[in-house]
């Protein structure tokens, strides 16, 4: 499905393109039209694969003692992000701006967020006592891949070798990388 939803996104994006070379305005109006489809405050945007990605996030930041900050194009975000880097380079005084709300860019400074305001790991419903942990994050890391099953090594292994793709043949090259191979 991923596959497809890239393929089919990546030829509309052409096609788009496409279009606004020759009439800009529709091209826009086709633009504007996509991202109407789909509100900011759409309750699918507050879903609970978003709370689990936060919360996660949350706990190895404050488990590891780094500061979380999502950011955006937003000039506000980005006049805290500037606050955050003047504080690390120059000793400013530390930001005590916080945000922790999962509707929103989560902006959390080293220190400011406790275990008690993360919580507990969001385990499913049907998951209750049967997940087994050794430790605080093996626990948070297996309840995000019940919600996130990490991708199987085979797929990854799919993935074709462009040093070994026609597309690319070059015949010196392709040569030197044969006696190499064979050397080693």
């Amino acid at each position: 499905m991923e596959n497809l939803l890239q393929a089919t996104k990546s030829h509309v994006d052409k096609m788009i393109m496409k279009l606004g070379k020759t009439n800009s305005k529709a091209a826009s109006e086709m633009r504007q039209k996509i991202r109407s489809n789909m509100q900011k405050d759409h309750p699918d945007f507050d879903s609970e694969k978003r709370k689990v990605i936060c919360k996660t996030l949350r706990f190895v930041a404050h488990y590891y003692g780094a500061s979380l900050m999502f950011t955006s194009k937003s000039e506000a975000l980005l006049l805290k992000i500037h606050g955050v880097i003047n504080q690390l380079a120059f000793g400013i005084d530390k930001s005590k701006s916080i945000c922790v709300d999962q509707n929103k860019p989560l902006f959390i400074t080293a220190g400011l967020d406790s275990l008690s305001q993360i919580g507990s790991p969001p385990v499913p419903d049907n998951d209750n006592g049967k997940l087994h942990a050794h430790s605080p994050m093996e626990l948070w890391k297996k309840v995000y891949e019940r919600v996130f099953p990490p991708k199987s090594i085979n797929m990854l292994k799919d993935i074709k070798d462009p040093a070994r793709d026609p597309q690319y043949a070059e015949s010196e090259v392709d040569e030197m990388r044969i006696q190499k191979d064979q050397n080693y």
